[in-house]
């Protein structure tokens, strides 16, 4: 799902990468729709001259577009039972995640999603939870810090389940949720910095939010849910969200690319291989549960090669490699023949 404004490059992206081997006809991209944006009056906002200033309805116009652009009718078509979302920038995400997806089936779940451990009681994700017995999301700025702060005999948060926007659904639930329930989806304000043009009909970036735009939000749906699941997975091994550009204290571009060199780093040494810096020297990989293993190693690992560290032990176990190290299809080859 694109907005007009992602469409097009999207489109361009794929192209220009040969549609990364999968079949053209199988890759279907629709476009969520736009609502006007407002001044924190009510007055709409005039993007350029005889333009209204419009932006995305949220990852929850999800279940409009799907009716909007016959998606659901699409899927039905081609088989497809079970479909796998997430709706934040992230480089760790594990697509259409067999395990997840597993889990879910095997629960007999129409509603799943992945969640992590909160860092600590203040870390500003929302917290899934059930509120009188219903699941849903619970936003940080929602949850009184006496409640966020609760910890059970172990001295574990009480509420650490972490929302990472990492979602498994059923084509029937969707269907329900177009069908019965996508108008009770509750509407969100977010502050935005909206450009737009001044009475002299000049154009003025802000530097700070002037507007509001209304959201929806993908996991606004749990409640209606039949049967919920929850899978908690390990923030070090399946999240690092960008958010912020360089210069940032965290989920910069910087740290989003560490975090996954660090991650292939493991998945090298637990296959029984050895790294070496520059000079010849062994790195010692940390634990994957340190913080300190966000180091800038550069070891990179193909996704054609292996999906997450399976099958490396037979290419890389005794061996001794000297980084940077890719290894993609034609080195996995190389390896095969030594």
């Amino acid at each position: 799902m694109t907005s007009e404004f992602t469409l097009k490059p999207t489109q361009t992206f794929f192209q220009e990468n040969s549609h990364f081997g999968l079949e053209p006809s199988n890759i279907i991209l629709f476009e969520q729709r736009m609502i006007p944006a407002v001044t924190f009056d009510g007055n709409v906002i005039l993007e350029r001259k005889g333009k209204i200033a419009m932006a995305p309805d949220g990852n929850g116009g999800l279940y409009q577009a799907l009716v909007d652009n016959n998606v659901l009718e699409d899927m039905k078509r081609r088989g497809v039972e079970y479909v796998h979302v997430y709706c934040v920038d992230n480089i760790m995400v594990k697509m259409a995640d067999p395990v997840f997806v597993g889990f879910c089936v095997t629960k007999g779940a129409d509603c799943g999603a992945k969640v992590v451990e909160k860092a600590h009681p203040d870390e500003p994700v929302g917290v899934v939870c059930r509120v009188g017995g219903v699941p849903q999301v619970v936003e940080y700025s929602e949850i009184r810090p006496e409640i966020a702060q609760l910890r059970g005999p172990a001295g574990e948060l009480v509420h650490s389940a972490g929302n990472i926007c990492n979602h498994f659904f059923t084509r029937s639930f969707l269907h329900d949720v177009a069908e019965k329930f996508k108008e009770q989806l509750k509407q969100h304000v977010a502050l935005k910095k909206v450009p737009f043009v001044d009475s002299c009909g000049n154009q003025v970036k802000p530097t700070k939010p002037n507007g509001i735009k209304m959201e929806k939000f993908v996991f606004d749906v749990f409640p209606f849910s039949r049967n919920f699941v929850a899978f908690e997975v390990l923030r070090e091994e399946e999240f690092s969200p960008l958010k912020n550009s360089d210069g940032a204290a965290e989920d910069t571009p910087t740290t989003a690319r560490n975090s996954l060199l660090a991650q292939h780093c493991h998945w090298v040494t637990a296959a029984g291989a050895t790294l070496l810096d520059e000079h010849g020297n062994s790195i010692q990989i940390p634990p994957s549960s340190s913080t300190e293993n966000r180091l800038p190693v550069q070891c990179e690992i193909s996704p054609r090669v292996s999906y997450f560290g399976e099958g490396l032990e037979q290419l890389l176990k005794g061996k001794t490699i000297k980084t940077p190290f890719i290894l993609d299809e034609a080195a996995a080859k190389e390896l095969q023949a030594q």
